[in-house]
């Protein structure tokens, strides 16, 4: 009975000791899964910088950024993100609880790389995880002075561009606001904008100075997407319809 038991005992073993690096392997891929995820939410035809894209990486939940290389996601290979995740499995008639891992992997993100790549397991750097500042707020468009200070031309009078630059002048525009100001058929038109990135929106004002009316508006957002022409001075001058 004894010789009996011996491979049994031993069977058991064998197969306990697989289905431990069976739950390791579940762990990892796990693991694994939620690089995979990352990098698919890291993806965009938008160009960013390396900071960018550790800023992004470390908002999603699981992620924890480790190394960056690389310069902008448009510039050669893109941005190397080494991400550290976490996977657990369980089996519930073997493992005592669950099994977890930390493991790290490589994210490549480019604006030329392929949706849904698949991540490069690496070995984790020695160090915590990079942390990154909030990213600096973009000036703000004075919507509420502009239309304000802007001058009043009574009915049967003409605007006067030199009024309209002036009064320009006297707002103290932060140096990132770009002011255009043009004259056509007795209307001043005025564009506030800030640069864009040429894939969202562009922040920008419009407005127009004609006898008996000074108006300023925000153009609609599908306006103010690139090609649009919603913060261009000819929408000051002559205004698109806003969408319904």
């Amino acid at each position: 009975m004894r010789r009996l038991l011996l491979p049994v005992t031993l069977l058991v073993f064998t197969v306990g000791c697989g289905v431990l690096q069976s739950s390791d392997a579940e762990a990892t891929d796990a693991a694994r899964e939620v690089a995979l995820r990352a990098g698919k939410l890291l993806d965009s035809p938008r160009p960013r910088t390396a900071e960018e894209v550790g800023r992004s990486a470390s908002g999603i939940d699981g992620v924890e950024v480790m190394r960056l290389s690389g310069t902008s996601t448009n510039d050669g290979d893109g941005v190397d993100v080494v991400v550290r995740t976490s996977g657990s499995a369980y089996h519930g008639w073997i493992d005592v609880e669950d099994v977890t891992v930390l493991r790290c992997f490589r994210v490549r993100v480019s604006t030329k790389a392929e949706w849904g790549e698949e991540p490069d397991d690496v070995r984790c750097p020695d160090g915590r995880p990079l942390t990154f500042p909030p990213p600096p707020e973009p000036p703000r468009l004075p919507y509420e002075q502009l239309r304000a200070e802007l001058p009043r031309v009574p009915e049967g009078g003409r605007a006067d561009e030199s009024d309209v630059r002036r009064t320009l002048s006297s707002l103290d525009l932060d140096p990132a606001i770009r002011t255009e100001v043009r004259a056509e058929d007795g209307v001043v038109g005025v564009l506030l904008s800030l640069e864009g990135n040429g894939f969202d929106p562009q922040d920008c004002l419009v407005a127009a100075v004609r006898p008996g009316s000074t108006e300023v508006w925000v153009p609609a957002r599908v306006q103010r997407m690139p090609g649009e022409g919603g913060c261009s001075i000819s929408n000051a001058l002559h205004p698109i319809r806003a969408p319904h």
